[in-house]
């Protein structure tokens, strides 16, 4: 997605948990959706302890008693079983040891694995999207980031509740149309692409203009929400304005009081004044942006 890195995008209904889960593994994701699979849980590493420290007990048992064959002159029998014990012993030495690290690292890619299969269909990764898609919901996901990081937002000017709720579905939404709209796009392309005789073009047209067609409907909700955004973004600087305004005109009987100190000019006083004319303007501009916001807000949900 161009200028924004990749993300998952997870239907709101699912599990807080497990949507974070699937938020966090975006590279396991995609390599699930390659085809890669986690290895299987091995068995529980304690019998493998138990295991190699029964070897072992039997290798050393093995050596005594075939020291005891050497003593008694049975070369034959010592050497056979000396060779089992040393067998047993490079076994234990060489056997393979998982460390907690990685033993962790497997332990996550299997659940992910688990969750990827139980919400298989509630997720969009960039990968499940053409290249056209995935500029749709770039578009979408910018829109979305810049209503929820600003600041009118975070101070409740705007409907915060609703926008944490609505946002994310709408996004959702998006994104699980542009999922369906690539796959349906590759099949048709490549239906096409192996050549087609009149009859099946007849059938072939109108089902293209139907992928143009929701394209074109998905593309009105991205416009919706950028449009949305823009309302926000004027009221975002509105409110900065308004911020920077009032903090100026506290400190103007500061300024009054350097120029009447510094025997300047007394026409200067009237246009710090204006500061209060100016504060007075940009809260209405704010109001006017608000209300605008939250026209476009009811629009985005009709």
């Amino acid at each position: 997605m161009p200028g924004r890195h990749p993300k998952v995008i997870v239907d709101p209904a699912v599990p807080h948990e497990a949507a974070d889960l699937l938020r966090a593994n975006r590279t396991l994701l995609a390599r699930l959706h390659t085809g890669w699979r986690p290895p299987p849980k091995r068995a529980h590493p304690m019998l493998g302890t138990i295991a190699a420290g029964t070897a072992g007990v039997v290798a050393a048992v093995a050596a005594v008693y075939g020291l005891t064959l050497f003593v008694a002159e049975q070369y034959p029998s010592f050497v056979v079983i000396m060779t089992g014990a040393a067998l047993l012993t490079v076994a234990v030495l060489l056997r393979p040891r998982t460390d907690a690290e990685t033993e962790r690292r497997r332990a996550l890619e299997r659940d992910v694995y688990e969750h990827s299969r139980a919400y298989g269909g509630r997720y969009v990764l960039h990968e499940h999207l053409d290249e056209a898609a995935r500029a749709l919901l770039a578009r979408a996901g910018t829109a979305v980031e810049q209503v929820m990081a600003s600041r009118v937002n975070a101070e409740g000017l705007l409907d915060d509740v609703r926008n944490a709720v609505m946002l994310p579905a709408q996004e959702w939404e998006i994104a699980r149309l542009l999922a369906k709209l690539s796959e349906l796009r590759a099949e048709h392309r490549q239906v096409v692409a192996e050549g087609v005789t009149p009859e099946v073009a007849a059938v072939a047209g109108p089902l293209a203009e139907a992928l143009d067609s929701s394209e074109a409907a998905v593309l009105a909700r991205v416009e919706a929400l950028e449009r949305y955004a823009g309302h926000v973004a004027d009221a975002e600087r509105a409110y900065r304005a308004r911020r920077q305004i009032e903090r100026l005109s506290a400190r103007l009987s500061r300024y009054e009081e350097l120029l009447a100190e510094s025997g300047a000019d007394g026409a200067a006083v009237p246009e710090l004044n204006e500061l209060t004319d100016d504060a007075g303007r940009l809260e209405q501009a704010l109001r006017d942006s608000v209300s605008s916001a939250h026209e476009a807000f009811r629009h985005l949900r009709g």
